[in-house]
């Protein structure tokens, strides 16, 4: 069994790089979500329930597409909508 020493230089490179490393990871844009989201996935982004998303459905807050029985919401939308409650407030 072979003994590592750590030395304090050691230890201040590793401290650097890991600051590196954070930097980068806060510095680095999330990547988009998927452009076209289901109605499981809309109602666990907004935390809202299934009669609130066809509530906005209905009044036409957020478009959506039905291809045979189900239902898409574009992201970009979702965003906007977002975007535009975040504004009035």
């Amino acid at each position: 069994m072979s003994v590592n020493i750590i030395t304090q230089e050691d230890l201040l490179e590793f401290r650097i790089k890991l600051l590196e490393d954070i930097r980068n990871l806060l510095h680095t844009k999330p990547a988009k979500p998927k452009q076209w989201l289901k109605s499981s996935e809309v109602r666990k982004l907004l935390q809202i329930s299934p009669g609130t998303l066809q509530n906005l459905r209905i009044n036409g807050t957020l478009s959506y597409t039905k291809i045979g029985s189900i239902i898409y919401y574009n992201y970009d939308d979702i965003e906007a909508l977002l975007e535009g409650t975040k504004a009035r407030n």
